[in-house]
């Protein structure tokens, strides 16, 4: 027997359907709430709103729990790469050897941006952000594929997956290399996806690029974690977007922006922005942790706990392990980053963390690795996007298969009721 939730209204009953999703996750159905009562519901945030079932990503906030297709992360991040992880949330199922030969390959074969991109990002000045700049290029590759994708045509579709996956990545490191004033790179066909970025962010013509494979590790690490993350903003703007029928390219931009906030994908740039000014102050990490304790202080300790994961955010444990191998294998000595170990060694050890939960997240060891690497703090949120890049594809693909209607959420006026014109000499 199927369950239903029951709304009393001025004294009328309405029922409506109890959905329950495969990991026992319970909603209440009010599709034809509107219709049936008259009434809406208000959900600033929409942190009670479910917009859409998905196949795609399955996170338990209270567990700490993370599954793209019903792999854990810990299993994906272990033992499979990046490419791999982005084949299994787009196309659903993890490929088999000849299908990710083959899917790296045809990715290969769109590597290649038109030169004519490069009279549109010569129009920004050095100091615009990557970010911004990110967004505007990939919203110009509409003009350069102008052909509306087929979503019901597999092989346009996957086409179109491989063109984006591509191209995003080359203009993503074309954002650097602009702001730092060097030649713009290409990709290497003959080798792998996240090697190729190292590559194209960091060699210059005077001399070879060496690829060091604990970084390379450490990066396709990272991009896995954050491959997907269920309706996040970013994720939920690429669907509303989409859902209007804009193409991947558009609604790919649309994301990049809603990516770019401090609250969302700058977060890992705002905790290098917090050490950075304990730094300037003296670098005494126990004094910024008493500051984060004092209820009177508005200080916020940046990239301790997180507002979806109540326990721990498994994304963090995980990379952890690949922070320190990268400052093992670079040996940096950074007073940046040694403020950071002090804060995460003091606040794991800490009860008033603890108790609350406060553990380091993915965004605080993602900004030690960047910093590690050299890469300067407004490129941060690109890497981010980058790994997000195939969950972005794989939540606008399935809501164009799906069919979903076009997002238009309601709202409660609280303006003036009507009012009577006054003339211009009566004001």
């Amino acid at each position: 027997m199927s369950k239903t939730a029951i709304l009393e209204i001025d004294g009328n009953k309405y029922e409506f359907p109890v959905i329950v999703g495969s990991e026992n996750e319970v909603a209440i159905d009010i599709e034809k709430l509107r219709a049936a009562t008259g009434a809406i519901t208000l959900d600033p945030g929409y942190k009670n709103s479910g917009s859409c079932k998905s196949d795609i990503t399955f996170l338990d906030g209270e567990q700490g729990i993370l599954r793209y297709r019903g792999y854990a992360i810990e299993d994906l991040a272990e033992k499979a790469n990046f490419l791999e992880v982005s084949y299994l949330v787009i196309f659903g199922e993890l490929p088999t050897a000849a299908q990710l030969e083959k899917f790296e390959n045809d990715i290969r074969k769109y590597t290649l941006v038109n030169e004519e991109m490069k009279n549109i990002i010569d129009g920004f000045p050095k100091t615009a952000h990557p970010m911004g700049v990110l967004s505007s290029l990939t919203s110009a590759l509409t003009a350069f594929n102008p052909k509306v994708v087929n979503v019901e045509n597999e092989e346009e579709m996957y086409t179109a997956v491989c063109k984006t996956m591509g191209k995003f990545l080359v203009l993503a490191t074309w954002t650097f290399r602009k702001t730092s004033g060097f030649p713009l790179n290409y990709y290497d066909n003959t080798k792998g996806y996240v090697e190729n970025f190292l590559r194209l962010m960091f060699e210059l013509p005077t001399g070879p690029y060496n690829v060091n494979p604990v970084i390379v590790d450490a990066l396709d690490k990272l991009f896995i974690l954050h491959a997907d993350h269920e309706q996040n903003c970013s994720t939920s703007t690429v669907r509303m977007v989409g859902s209007s029928h804009a193409g991947l390219f558009a609604s790919i931009s649309a994301g990049v922006s809603a990516l770019w906030g401090p609250l969302h994908g700058g977060a890992n740039q705002a905790v290098l922005e917090m050490l950075e000014e304990i730094q300037k102050d003296g670098g005494d990490a126990e004094k910024y942790l008493a500051k984060a304790k004092d209820k009177n202080d508005p200080f916020r300790l940046m990239g301790f706990g997180h507002r979806v994961y109540k326990n721990f955010d498994p994304r963090a444990k995980i990379i952890k392990k690949a922070a320190d191998e990268v400052l093992a294998t670079l040996g940096v000595n950074d007073p940046i980053l040694n403020i950071a170990k002090q804060l995460e060694e003091s606040a794991l050890q800490d009860e008033y963390f603890k108790s609350r939960n406060l553990y380091p997240n993915v965004d605080f060891y993602s900004g030690i690795i960047y910093r590690a690497l050299g890469i300067p703090t407004d490129m941060f949120t690109v890497l981010f996007a980058i790994g997000r890049l195939p969950g972005w594809i794989a939540q606008w693909k399935e809501m164009r298969v799906n069919k979903e209607p076009i997002g238009r959420p309601r709202q409660v006026y609280t303006g003036y009721a009507l009012r009577s014109f006054k003339p211009m000499n009566e004001r």
